[in-house]
């Protein structure tokens, strides 16, 4: 093996089966390339048929001998999720992988279609109610995995369980980090509750996506997204390393349960990836029971009892 874990560094993945959400483009797109690429099948998750038609002919062009399933996913939609976990059961046995990757960045105040703030409802509960609807599979393989990706900017969150979802004021990067940082409280709290599962969370570090450019363009403001456009030219990593550490997290054997991956460069802006240690409030175990429960029953997606 190299001194710095690559994507050539991933066991042989033959045999196993990974859900990638957002698998259409940025970190989805390179995750499920080099999954395939290592021999699983893996089930492109996205909203757009077209757009998923798109990666897997681009996957394909890739690894020619690639084993790509396409199923639509709309994160924003109770329904759709519920829709895609049917398929699923109908079509597998089991289930190895799920990466939940996909998510919005910043956008101005919205709802999704039952009613959530757009962030939180896409980058949290759309991805804890599709976790809760595909228990089921994962627990059927014996070494099965779910990563779920955060950001840096996970710092600067704060779970406020009366301004949850922008009820009293909104602002659209707050909204953004407070989502991320309730993607690792379920991360670590589905550890908690799911033993049979291994549940690690993962960060890109500041890597050139699709992410920011959206965000940028919702401003409506050219000079903004000039600037953010040269930031990921000039500063950003670019996607194959950002996608390092999900990677990482998702395949690397004996892993510890509960890891957080990101890279290992200054501030964990770029880098390769390694284990690194999430804000205190990260780990807050009430904050985290809570935050499931409140999730819960927004979602009305049960997990059961914690073990």
């Amino acid at each position: 093996m190299s001194a710095k874990w690559t994507a050539a560094d991933i066991p042989d993945q033959t045999g196993r089966i990974a859900v990638v959400t957002g698998a259409n483009s940025g970190l989805g797109l390179v995750t499920a390339r080099e999954l395939a690429r290592a021999g699983a099948h893996v089930v492109v998750a996205a909203r757009d048929p077209k757009r998923g038609a798109r990666a897997i002919d681009e996957i394909t062009a890739a690894v020619p001998h690639a084993d790509l399933e396409f199923q639509p996913l709309d994160l924003a939609d109770l329904g759709s999720i519920e829709r895609f976990a049917g398929a699923m059961s109908i079509q597998h046995d089991g289930l190895d992988l799920l990466i939940n990757n996909a998510g919005v960045m910043a956008l101005p105040y919205q709802r999704t279609a039952d009613g959530f703030e757009l962030q939180f409802g896409t980058n949290h509960l759309g991805h804890f109610a599709l976790t809760g609807r595909l228990a089921g599979l994962l627990t059927e393989r014996p070494d099965s995995r779910v990563v779920t990706v955060s950001s840096g900017l996970a710092q600067r969150g704060r779970i406020d369980f009366g301004n949850l979802q922008g009820e009293r004021k909104y602002q659209k990067w707050a909204a953004y980090s407070n989502a991320k940082l309730a993607n690792l409280l379920f991360a670590f709290e589905l550890d908690r509750r799911l033993p049979r599962v291994g549940s690690y969370a993962a960060h890109p570090g500041f890597a050139a996506t699709n992410l920011q450019p959206a965000s940028a363009k919702a401003t409506g403001n050219k000079l903004v997204e000039l600037v953010v456009g040269l930031g990921n030219k000039i500063i950003a990593q670019d996607m194959a390393m950002g996608a390092l550490p999900t990677l990482y997290a998702a395949t690397k054997p004996d892993l510890p349960r509960g890891s957080y991956v990101g890279p290992d460069g200054f501030m964990q802006q770029r880098g390769h990836p390694k284990i690194v240690r999430a804000i205190r409030a990260a780990y807050d175990e009430d904050t985290a029971r809570k935050l499931w429960e409140v999730s819960e029953k927004l979602t009305g997606v049960h997990f059961g009892a914690p073990v």
